[in-house]
């Protein structure tokens, strides 16, 4: 469901921001997956999208706590309330999938680092000690429970998006049932227009042969008087 612009709503401009830097995140993650993970551009990319997904998730948050100060102080309704939450709610699980694909690329330079170590660690000195390279290095443990973790945070996010489309099918239903309520009432208008025009064209066809009845009347009253004249100029 989209926001309709209701005169230049902050809240609905702020809303449209929150868009506006998501689709700018989607385009720099995207570009960042085309460059090399070795290179500065890439290092450089990563940072700024690390701190616009911080700018995202503030804005957010912001947004919901205006909205639920809006609430609070009635000046917006409850069924306004609802819709600002879900449209928040949606922000919120776009920014979960943003961050996802954001760890899950880092997730995958780490894996190949641990690649890199494992190879280099098997090259021994004399005295059988590894060389030192210099480079944090990973267990398989570690990446196996940084994958739970990662395998975690998506099944919150897709358990938020059940939750949100469960919501919008309610409301869905809610507006289904609400037409075919105001068609019934429509169509009961409908029919008590056609018998009060029914009942409109009889009283017209009744009214006027009353008017045409009285005016038969009129003219048999003159008709006696004329001839009840007559006779006596007749006596005379």
């Amino acid at each position: 469901m989209a926001l309709l612009n209701l005169g230049g709503d902050p809240w609905l401009n702020e809303h449209d921001s929150c868009e506006k830097l998501h689709r700018d995140i989607m385009e720099q993650l995207s570009s960042r997956q085309q460059e090399p993970r070795t290179t500065e551009k890439y290092a450089r990319m990563s940072s700024g999208i690390r701190f616009r997904l911080k700018q995202y998730t503030n804005e957010v948050n912001q947004l919901r706590e205006k909205t639920n100060q809006a609430s609070r102080s009635r000046s917006i309704t409850l069924d306004e309330t609802e819709r600002r939450l879900r449209q928040i709610e949606l922000l919120q699980s776009k920014g979960v999938q943003m961050q996802k694909m954001f760890d899950e690329h880092n997730l995958n330079i780490n894996q190949d680092r641990s690649h890199l170590l494992g190879a280099t660690a098997s090259w021994e000195s004399d005295d059988d000690e590894p060389l030192d390279t210099g480079a944090p290095k990973y267990t398989v443990q570690q990446l196996k429970a940084q994958q739970q973790e990662m395998l975690q945070e998506q099944d919150k996010g897709l358990e938020n998006l059940s939750k949100i489309i469960s919501k919008q099918k309610n409301i869905a239903q809610s507006i289904s049932t609400e037409v075919d309520l105001q068609n019934e009432i429509i169509d009961d208008l409908g029919d008590h227009i056609d018998r009060t025009d029914t009942r409109v064209s009889s009283e017209t066809n009744t009214i006027g042969i009353v008017m045409k009845k009285d005016k038969t009347t009129i003219y048999w009253v003159i008709i006696i008087l004329l001839f009840i004249t007559i006779i006596c100029l007749a006596v005379i």
